[in-house]
């Protein structure tokens, strides 16, 4: 309804155009055409300046709907990048053009008064005070944290329209998980895939290793995945850090840059994050602590398929891949048996159950009887 509107509009404004245009050009025309010159209301000027109305008229419905196209596109695109830009730094980078434009035009005033050259040196002096004064700001955005401060408290009670920024790395875009998470609906925001860590899929999914090209040419078919397939929005980040060369502490900087959190299976860079006040998603972290609960004197089935590090231990491994150490089960290698938990050992690498064979606890049993 809206580009009828705007293209009717357009035409009207054509047609008078037209009409303006070929009242310019009657002196002109009339040598070529027997119009009288300062005459404009006789049959052969009206049917003049209605062929220009008209002729502009059509020129403007025809390129109205292409005007509205191109500018629905610049302006999608302006809000994408204007989306990984974090609203404190907008603001920041309004209040210093508000205060060096005031300045600049302070101190341009009586430079504008020099004679013959003040007129250039004015606005040159304004423009650099502008380009200055946001450059210091954005190199020192750390410690403006009255604005972060103001704008996190407006996400979190709900009242805002900050999006929240899931910055992927590299280990979890070639892990794989990310895509059932984000099935699940569990993942909210706006998935963030930088340049650097495309072009370093890229350079896996190039290498002569076998394994390394298979395990990149897998991260991109699971960022083809989220794009196509998943109703989650994800956006590429174009910009680049030149002066740091690792990839995780260019990721490191972007989540500083733009308010994000890093989704990594990386347990160094997990680290890393903590230590700067990052915040991290691991997807290990999740995995571990959505398997089931185990809790001593259950009984479960397990199939030993190797020796422990201990004597005479086996070792089993459930369907999630938690391991399970069998006191007593090397004799069991190779045999689906029954265990009974013992006792439950959360570490940072995952979960691990210590269980002996269920006969052997019916046997203890039936001894102290």
């Amino acid at each position: 309804m809206l580009s009828k509107v705007l293209r009717i509009i357009g035409t009207m404004v054509g047609f008078v155009i037209g009409i303006y245009v070929f009242v310019n050009l009657q002196p002109l025309v009339s040598i070529f055409i027997d119009i009288p010159e300062g005459v404009y209301f006789t049959p052969v000027t009206i049917g003049y300046y209605a062929f220009g109305g008209i002729l502009f008229g059509l020129i403007f419905y025809l390129i109205i709907p292409v005007l509205i196209s191109i500018f629905n596109r610049i302006v999608s695109w302006a809000d994408g990048k204007l989306k990984l830009v974090p609203t404190q730094d907008i603001a920041l980078v309004v209040i210093s053009l508000i205060i060096t434009l005031l300045i600049g035009l302070l101190l341009s005033y009586p430079i504008y008064r020099i004679p013959v050259v003040g007129v250039f040196i004015s606005p040159i002096i304004t423009l650099l005070l502008v380009f200055i004064g946001v450059r210091f700001v954005l190199n020192r955005k750390e410690e403006f944290t009255f604005l972060s401060t103001l704008f996190n408290r407006n996400a979190r009670s709900g009242g805002g329209e900050n999006e929240v920024f899931k910055i992927l790395d590299t280990s979890a875009i070639i892990d794989g998980r990310i895509v059932d998470i984000c099935k699940t609906g569990f993942l909210e925001g706006v998935l963030v895939v930088s340049g650097f860590v495309l072009e370093e899929l890229r350079h896996i999914a190039d290498s002569p290793d076998l394994l390394k090209r298979n395990r990149g040419r897998r991260g991109l078919d699971v960022l083809n995945k989220i794009q196509k397939e998943m109703d989650i929005p994800v956006q590429i980040y174009e910009g680049d850090f030149d002066e740091i060369p690792e990839v995780d502490s260019k990721l490191v900087k972007l989540a500083k840059t733009i308010n994000g959190k890093i989704v990594t299976n990386d347990f160094n860079l997990n680290k890393v994050c903590e230590l700067q006040g990052i915040a991290v998603l691991n997807i290990n972290e999740l995995a571990n602590a959505v398997k089931p609960v185990v809790l001593p004197g259950e009984e479960m089935v397990a199939q030993i398929i190797k020796d422990g590090k201990e004597a005479g231990q086996g070792v089993a491994y459930l369907d999630d891949g938690t391991m399970v150490v069998v006191e007593g089960g090397r004799r069991f290698i190779g045999e689906t048996i029954e265990v009974m938990v013992t006792s439950v050992l959360q570490t940072a690498a995952g979960r691990m159950i210590f269980a002996k064979p269920k006969q052997d606890s019916e046997k203890y049993s039936s001894g102290v009887k």
